[in-house]
């Protein structure tokens, strides 16, 4: 089900022996657009401490109350490594939490949402198995972050505001992310025009973007400003039903289309 971030931020997580803390923001891979990480602010039982946790450590999502539930205790969590979420988390850092837990880690040969004994089984929806050309992409990923040394990790937070410039011009910025909470992938950017389109907010899936400049702030497409205001405006009140869904797929198709144009 597509969901936007700002919808999941503010989730409760539950230990099976209470609460943890909310998700204050969402770790993702900026080579593969998926969430790898639940920044969870523990609150005053952990001194307000932030504690990382993957996606495939729920065991059930319930979305009328607005929490997920772990199956790990609040001891567990005390317990676990710390991790400086206001720096990039390293692979080091991840490899230390996977190992606390002895989960297996998402680089490594098991399905990615196959940590605990899932099998991909999120809230009564089952993941897609990963496909070999996937699996292969994700080992290469690996290699070359740990040949360099380079973490790809992105705070969702940090990157809302990004400014978003098409191919001949500025058109918006970052306003919110929409992820498949199946398997914790980001299907698009919300990006709000108004300073440029006013009224008019678009969906940019990720295949549209050229290079991200995290030192300036920006995120560059690979089309112009023209094709971008000829796609379909973001309805937020049909809430991704099924023709909205049609509809944003023939945006992304539109889009990809005019690459290099």
């Amino acid at each position: 089900m597509l969901r936007q971030e700002s919808e999941l931020a503010g989730y409760a997580i539950h230990a099976s022996d209470g609460l943890i803390g909310t998700v204050s923001d969402f770790l993702f891979d900026d080579k593969t657009w998926l969430v790898r990480w639940f920044v969870i602010n523990a609150g005053h039982w952990l001194d307000n401490r932030k504690v990382l946790l993957p996606p495939s450590a729920l065991e059930h999502v319930s979305r009328i109350g607005r929490r997920f539930d772990v199956r790990l205790t609040r001891q567990q969590v005390k317990d676990s490594p710390e991790a400086d979420t206001e720096r990039p988390v390293s692979r080091q850092q991840e490899t230390k939490i996977y190992d606390y837990y002895s989960w297996s880690p998402y680089w490594g040969n098991g399905s990615y949402m196959d940590i605990m004994g899932y099998g991909g089984f999120l809230g009564g929806s089952l993941a897609p198995e990963p496909t070999a050309e996937s699996m292969s992409s994700e080992k290469e990923i690996d290699d070359a972050q740990r040949s360099k040394n380079d973490p790809t990790l992105r705070s969702a937070k940090e990157v809302t505001g990004y400014h978003i410039h098409a191919s001949d011009g500025e058109i918006g910025h970052v306003e919110d992310f929409v992820i498949e909470d199946d398997d914790w992938s980001i299907h698009y950017l919300l990006v709000d025009t108004k300073n440029w389109w006013p009224g008019n907010k678009v969906l940019i899936p990720p295949q549209s973007i050229g290079v991200i400049q995290w030192t300036d702030r920006t995120v560059n497409l690979n089309v112009d400003c023209q094709k971008v205001k000829d796609s379909r405006a973001y309805d937020p009140s049909s809430a991704f039903d099924p023709i909205h869904r049609s509809n944003i797929h023939k945006f992304s198709s539109d889009l990809r289309s005019g690459e290099g144009s």
